[in-house]
């Protein structure tokens, strides 16, 4: 009989976080590469290599792929002549693992997850509790599927209880556009079909630690419905146009993975849960001899990319850039920042509207100043600051005419697109939305030359930052005529894709 011991547990878990953390799977670096190599829109191609050079850097500086390290899902299959030598439950190693993951000095990862998420909300701190599977199957040993699932991708999970006779793939459709950019295309879609509401959500999400297999998928052709629906999913889904962070091009996902589950003859559930640009997974197995061992992967794996501004490349000096400059840009540019950028995302907005409700004045002046929506990771070492990608810019949207109306912002930096409420808004005040890549967090920090919290301090990464940075590449999302990019773009790319046949 194996005996699995509790600190074997715990290590591995703490083991397969930090692993996740940098090291992308070899299968999403290979479709990622070829993604890249195929796509003819310029700026999607550039968004996919900052993605793919991202992930190399943090391969080599073992730093996070993304500054939202995730909430942890752990599925446990436990095999039934497995014996534990552990005082704890498996619930408690797990997150004990989660815990000292988190806390790992040599690579700090940012804490997400909030107790009582409809009150205080306040941060526990460790990133515990994690959500956890269990199920028990013959065997003796412990098999263990860990993923960090950033909160961007999970914002735009879809769930529908369809009539029997409805289409999956109709259904599926009409909720792409409805996503728009939010989860960092190119990714993978997770549909889970069958059981109940719930079983068809765990599903989806437990599809999503398979490989990437689609192109093999298509070699041999489909031989279940499921694999049916892969294939006539993944060609239209890829033909709106949608395309890498949403600027329109040839692949919007890289793969469509579906599980099913016998379900009531009334009932056809349906659930949707897509994988960004910072996939994050592994699985391991226990059999009584220690704790996993989890081999670092040849950088040979990662293709060899870099990244230069090309021609037509606008410099911006943020600490002197007038009305006048900002009215010149057009959806599309790229721009390159220098100067002094404030940070705040969900729960600094909502303090700075709250106070202006109330009179008061704000921490700081945002007078002719830019916000980056933001949560960074905290620095190690000699970093002015661990990796600082966007969060998704959407969420914002109901502050933005405030924010805009009383504060004098002159514009904001972002992931994804903007709302019709923020659009107007920006048209309204003439300012600017600029859109950094979702999944290039620790390119982005590089940047980042010093950082100081200016306000808020009690907030942790959502404290507002002020940092000084040096040519952080940005695309014009939005511009002061209220045009996006993330309309033009992909209605551009659906036009050219269905021309091409």
């Amino acid at each position: 009989m194996t005996v699995i011991r509790q600190d074997d547990v715990i290590d591995s878990v703490a083991d397969a976080l930090q692993y996740i953390s940098y090291y992308h799977p070899k299968d999403f670096i290979q479709a990622m590469n070829a993604a890249y190599e195929r796509e003819e829109n310029p700026a999607a191609r550039d968004a996919i290599a900052q993605i793919l050079i991202n992930s190399r850097m943090c391969a080599t500086g073992h730093r996070p792929i993304c500054q939202d390290t995730g909430i942890v899902t752990v599925f446990v299959h436990v095999g039934m002549d497995v014996r534990w030598d552990a005082e704890m439950s498996l619930d408690d190693m797990v997150n004990e693992g989660v815990r000292r993951a988190y806390l790992l000095p040599d690579n700090i990862l940012r804490a997400s997850v909030l107790a009582d998420p409809d009150g205080k909300r306040q941060n526990t701190r460790d990133n515990t509790p994690a959500i956890i599977h269990h199920k028990l199957v013959p065997g003796n040993t412990v098999e263990i599927h860990v993923a960090a699932k950033g909160g961007g991708s999970e914002a735009k999970s879809k769930f529908a209880m369809l009539n029997p006779s409805d289409s999956v793939v109709d259904w599926v459709l009409e909720q792409i556009p409805k996503m728009g950019a939010g989860w960092c295309p190119p990714g993978m879609l997770g549909i889970g079909i069958g059981g109940t509401a719930e079983k068809a959500m765990q599903l989806a999400k437990e599809s999503l630690l398979e490989p990437i297999d689609i192109q093999e998928l298509k070699a041999r052709g489909a031989t279940t419905r499921s694999e049916e629906l892969r294939l006539e999913l993944f060609d239209k889904v890829n033909q709106t146009g949608i395309g890498a962070q949403g600027l329109g091009g040839l692949t919007t996902v890289l793969d469509i993975k579906v599980l099913d589950y016998p379900t009531h003859a009334a009932n056809k559930p349906v659930a949707i849960i897509p994988n960004c640009a910072a996939t994050r997974h592994v699985h391991f197995t226990l059999d009584g001899s220690g704790a996993a061992e989890l081999p670092a992967p040849s950088l040979d794996d990662w293709p060899d990319i870099t990244w230069e501004a090309g021609e037509g490349v606008k410099r911006v000096n943020l600490d002197t850039v007038t009305a006048e400059e900002i009215q010149s840009w057009v959806p599309g540019d790229t721009l390159l920042l220098s100067g002094k950028l404030l940070t705040g995302r969900d729960a600094a907005h909502k303090r700075m509207v709250d106070m202006l409700g109330r009179g008061e004045s704000l921490p700081v002046d945002l007078q002719g100043r830019f916000i980056y929506y933001v949560g960074p990771v905290d620095p190690i070492g000699d970093e002015a600051v661990g990796p600082a990608g966007p969060t998704t810019a959407t969420r914002m949207d109901k502050f933005t005419r405030t924010m805009l109306e009383q504060t004098g912002l002159a514009g904001m930096i972002g992931k994804a697109e903007r709302g019709p409420v923020a659009i107007e808004a920006i048209r309204d005040h003439k300012a600017a939305y600029l859109m950094a890549v979702g999944g290039a967090a620790y390119l982005v920090a590089q940047a980042i030359k010093r950082s100081r919290v200016v306000a808020f301090e009690d907030l942790g990464m959502e404290a507002i930052y002020e940092f000084d940075v040096e040519d952080m590449p940005v695309t014009v999302a939005v511009d002061a005529g209220g045009n996006s990019v993330h309309q033009s773009g992909p209605a551009k790319w659906r036009d050219i894709i269905a021309q091409q046949g």
